[in-house]
């Protein structure tokens, strides 16, 4: 069984969540916090597998939470959050900044079309925590900051893009990897997160602190510019053309996701061929596979995030097993990897 603290301070929410949770037979939720302080002092007396963690409650709200949780009895947090709310999303980054794992919307009303897809995530999501080992937050919770690795002496590059993708614990992996690389990157990076809806405008705003790049969600027909990461938006695939513009489709989703990493994937290696690197960061399914073999068919290259450092080695462990992998790195090591392979930075002039 896997044993489930809900905090949250709303009791409809807090029935819904008792409800959609216990209906799951793998699943028994042991206690229910009303707010962060009653989390805290919960987490410690039952040591839950899992806990769902509400970000606007009294007395103590879910990032400060979560923070003491992670510091004192480091235990898998599901962010719960409204995306309405400015407040709500400033405090579900930092929690993913201190140690959360995943960040999901609160369900819907029992009315609404996307109910039944939102507790069937919710209940996928809070499964999959359960098993992910994690450690305890000391110190300072900002992401470390290393000086990049120097460029200078590097060969000049064919390297002319970088794609990425990430979910479960990518936030704090993209965050890790921005803070590393130098502000003349001589390439754009695009990035699909998987994240709820809502909270891609939250996320751009907090990658943008952690390095020197420029970070922006990527508008249709916008010309690709060198240092700047572009991620992709809500509910749109994100590609690129022949001309390095960023293109954005409403296609139908691919597997359950718009925006899709495979289509990401097989737009810049079919764009870019041999010019393009794929990098495959933490988190749940296999999305992203079968457009890494069109990069790998089209000459580009492949880095991968190794076990030891992902949150969850869903994604990278389905490219590593199909043998599209020509780099298993780990998270350390990424934005080194990226820096010797596309060569010197740009001239101060460029």
């Amino acid at each position: 069984m896997i044993r489930v603290l809900i905090a949250e301070d709303s009791l409809t929410v807090r029935e819904l969540l008792e409800h959609a949770l216990g209906a799951d037979p793998q699943v028994e939720v042991v206690g229910m916090a009303k707010n962060g302080l009653e989390a805290v002092e919960m987490t410690k007396r039952l040591r839950p597998d899992v806990v769902t963690m509400d970000v606007k409650m009294p007395v103590m709200d879910g990032f400060e939470a979560t923070k003491r949780i992670m510091s004192e009895v480091p235990t898998p947090i599901v962010i719960i959050s409204a995306t309405m709310d400015v407040h709500d999303v400033d405090v579900s980054m930092n929690a993913l900044r201190v140690g959360a794992l995943a960040l999901l919307e609160k369900p819907p009303g029992v009315t609404s079309p996307k109910f039944d897809e939102s507790i069937w995530h919710l209940v996928s999501t809070v499964k999959a925590m359960a098993g992910v080992k994690v450690v305890r937050l000391r110190g300072d919770s900002s992401v470390p900051r290393r000086p990049s690795p120097a460029a200078d002496g590097l060969p000049e590059s064919r390297i002319r893009i970088v794609a990425v993708a990430a979910s479960t614990g990518g936030p704090a992996a993209l965050g890790r990897i921005l803070s590393e690389l130098p502000a003349r990157f001589p390439v754009p990076i695009l990035v699909v997160q998987h994240i709820a809806a809502g909270f891609v405008g939250g996320l751009v705003s907090w990658l943008s602190t952690m390095g020197p790049l420029k970070v922006k969600a990527g508008e249709n027909g916008e010309a690709l510019a060198a240092s700047t990461v572009y991620l992709a938006g809500d509910d749109l695939h994100m590609g690129v053309s022949r001309d390095s513009r960023i293109v954005l489709a409403d296609m139908p989703r691919i597997g359950m996701f718009r925006p899709s990493a495979t289509h990401l994937f097989d737009s810049v290696g079919k764009a870019y061929g041999p010019a393009a690197v794929a990098v495959m960061l933490t988190g749940m399914g296999e999305d992203r596979v079968d457009g890494l073999r069109t990069v790998r068919t089209t000459g580009g290259s492949i880095v991968v995030q190794d076990e030891a450092s992902s949150v969850v080695f869903g994604m990278p462990g389905a490219a590593i097993a199909a043998g599209l992998a020509e780099r298993i790195v780990p998270l350390s090591a990424i934005a080194g990897s990226l820096i010797q392979m596309t060569g010197k930075t740009r001239p101060d002039n460029a």
